[in-house]
């Protein structure tokens, strides 16, 4: 493993032949697998596993809940997001989340720039094209693009 000096990283658990660039921090729950490539300013939370020769690219945060197979490939930019309702901390109140989990399956590849929102799978072989923003499950061995922002509630409304 390579790991460069400009890096923070405190977990062991990192396979044979990974390679980790300037910039980067894995927290110590993090497991890497082998023959990876994590390019420069990558954020690796604890709650994450991901697996053999997987390619991440410059700029991607990976956060608690995100799990990744085996031989994929994560674009430049791509946003993980983990909180379906993020909000801020207010004084006194405490946050404990148990967040749905995301899992990218076996062989997929994600355009850079795409957005992937909390608790989505994608499935084996699937391909997500450059910024597309993925709000729901993708099926194995499909190809998927654009963005699926559209108006859903107001803030108000009880779920």
């Amino acid at each position: 493993m390579k790991i460069h000096s400009l890096s923070d990283v405190q977990t062991s658990s990192i396979g044979n032949n990974t390679t980790i660039w300037q910039y980067c921090v894995v927290l110590p729950g993090a497991i890497i697998g082998s023959d990876c490539n994590i390019c420069s300013h990558c954020f690796i939370e604890n709650n994450v596993k991901i697996g053999n020769r997987v390619t991440i690219k410059n700029g991607v945060h990976i956060f608690d809940s995100i799990e990744i197979d085996d031989d994929v490939f994560i674009g430049p930019n791509v946003t993980f997001t983990n909180n379906p309702y993020p909000r801020s901390q207010r004084s006194g109140q405490q946050h404990k989340y148990n967040y749905p989990k995301t899992k990218i399956c076996k062989g997929v590849s994600i355009g850079g720039g795409a957005t992937i929102l909390p608790g989505i799978t994608i499935s084996e072989s699937a391909i997500i094209g450059a910024g597309a923003v993925i709000a729901e499950d993708v099926k194995a061995k499909s190809i998927v693009y654009g963005d699926a922002a559209k108006y859903r509630r107001d803030i108000d409304t009880k779920i």
